[in-house]
């Protein structure tokens, strides 16, 4: 059993500390966890959220880019956030499924009420702006083609590639109200993240994308916004929904959020998202910008933020976040490392066992093998209503995407040992019990371990998807760099995600050197 004793101290390695609790906080008082959907002006919100409550002297756990609207509510739900920014009109069609009608107050009074009623969740009152959905084309399009209104689209969309979130696709406040409404059938249609649509559609790869109202790339791709001639569109004010838990954990964080209504309009907004999506500035940056203009916290000190622009370079960008990316890459070696180890303590004995019930053993592996087809970022979303979000459900996951390579290999390398050192070893006199963990296990070691790395290698890479349900990792950068259209906090991401994986797979190489018999190794 050196193979297990092997890895088991390599693993624990990677678990410094042991296994982090989902919400790490101070003993004292838990943090305020603050989240966002994955698009520029929720992260901008959100970080509002959280410098505001930090000024107020509240701890705060920051999980931008979480998910679509589902996923962000569904945690909220759960109390595995505390608040996120949403919008009345999204609350009233993708959640509550009710028809959009009536004005911005008597929407905010429909989903205050129905959602106090139904999950104890509270609105607060709006921040003071509406950011609508804005249906754009370039402006070439609407004068060839005529178009300024919904319309004159659904009249001309056959012949047209739109280019839509997957939220926008599947709402009833998105495409299929579109298609009920208007007769708006596109030619064809891509889904693509908000952070992309704009720059697909600049370029001519689609024709009409979803956007906001409020958004900044609009202005700098001299796009035209469709008029909702049919007032289809409801209003979607912006307004911070906390969780039923947080008044009674946190009292004053509400007082502090509410501190926020009806300070920011739209023009601050569109102001703030165009330093994301045009000047590539950081969303921690432009929320102090903005609350200092309302009066809510200090001016801030031109010199004492650290991040860096957008175009600074890939380099420049990591030396002047070492630290944070110091700190992603360790959690990221936990979420690997947990699973890791959990899988090879569950795999490897079942791989032992199905070598003694051979009959059968194919279709177990076959079965645990199934797991293996389901889209990542699917198993991962499946979680949250099982586990809610954070460290938990990612772990879990990444341990069932494990389970195969090493149940497999272990399998197929005792199974397929030399027999002739099996037939000699039987005829020594050993039992089954002695023959299997003093013969087949050490000749199937270099097999064994290749399942292992395999294992090791899909998860560094599956584990920054982990981002997408708060678990945090190298997959924050990455899904931030998405959200606000960043190459660099991407590949800021990725790089070392990628440098991690060459040294996760070089250690596990010089562990399997080690724990292999000498004369396999010589051979």
């Amino acid at each position: 059993m050196r193979t297990v004793l092997g890895c088991a101290l390599v693993l624990a390695a990677l678990l410094p500390n042991g296994l982090p609790a989902q919400n790490p906080g101070p003993a004292a008082q838990a943090p305020v966890v603050v989240a966002s959907k994955p698009f520029g002006e929720s992260f901008l919100l959100a970080e509002i959220f959280a410098t505001l409550l930090e000024e107020r002297g509240y701890a705060v756990d920051r999980r931008p880019g979480l998910g679509a609207t589902e996923i962000a509510f569904e945690a909220l739900t759960r109390g595995a956030i505390d608040v996120y920014p949403e919008y009345t009109g999204t609350g009233l069609t993708a959640i509550l499924g009710d028809t959009p009608d009536g004005d911005a107050a008597s929407v905010y009074r429909r989903v205050s009420r129905a959602f106090r009623d139904r999950w104890g969740v509270r609105w607060l009152p709006p921040l003071g702006f509406e950011n609508t959905y804005a249906v754009a084309v370039r402006r070439s399009t609407a004068d060839s083609l005529g178009l300024s209104t919904l319309s004159d689209l659904a009249r001309a969309a056959p012949d047209l590639v739109a280019g839509l979130s997957p939220d926008f696709i599947g709402r009833a406040d998105g495409l299929e109200g579109l298609r009920a409404v208007y007769r708006l059938e596109p030619g064809e249609v891509r889904s693509l993240l908000q952070a992309v649509k704009y720059q697909a559609l600049a370029e001519g790869a689609v024709d009409f994308i979803d956007g906001y109202s409020t958004d900044g790339a609009i202005a700098r791709y001299d796009l035209v916004v469709l008029d909702d001639d049919r007032g289809f569109f409801p209003p979607y004010e912006a307004a911070a929904l906390v969780s039923a838990d947080l008044p009674a954990t946190h009292p004053g964080a509400i007082a502090a959020l509410a501190e926020l209504s009806g300070r920011l309009d739209v023009e601050a907004m569109r102001r703030g998202n165009e330093r994301i999506e045009v000047d590539g500035d950081d969303p921690a940056r432009i929320a102090r910008d903005l609350l200092a203009e309302i009066g809510l916290v200090d001016a801030p000190d031109p010199g004492t933020v650290a991040a860096e622009r957008r175009g600074d370079g890939l380099l420049a960008y990591l030396w002047a976040n070492r630290a944070e990316t110091a700190r992603l890459t360790l959690r990221h070696l936990q979420l690997v490392g947990a699973s890791l180890l959990a899988a090879i303590l569950v795999a490897l004995p079942l791989g032992l066992v199905l070598e003694r019930m051979r009959r059968g053993a194919e279709g177990v592996i076959r079965s645990v093998g199934l797991l293996q087809t389901i889209p990542s970022i699917a198993l991962l979303a499946f979680m949250i209503p099982l586990l809610g979000i954070g460290w938990v459900p990612a772990v879990v996951a990444l341990f069932l995407y494990s389970l195969f390579p090493i149940v497999r290999n272990t399998y197929t390398g005792v199974r397929d040992a030399d027999p002739v050192a099996v037939g000699a070893a039987r005829a020594l006199g050993m039992t089954e019990s002695q023959v299997l963990l003093q013969v087949r296990l050490p000749l199937a070691m270099p097999v064994l371990l290749a399942g292992i790395r395999t294992a090791a290698i899909i998860n560094v890479g599956t584990a920054t998807l982990a981002a997408f349900i708060g678990a945090g990792g190298l997959g924050d950068p990455i899904v931030a760099g998405l959200a606000l259209s960043d190459t660099t906090r991407i590949l800021s991401g990725a790089v070392p995600a990628a440098v991690l994986a060459l040294l996760v797979d070089a250690l596990l190489q010089e562990v399997e050197r080690r724990l292999t018999p000498e004369g396999l190794a010589a051979g």
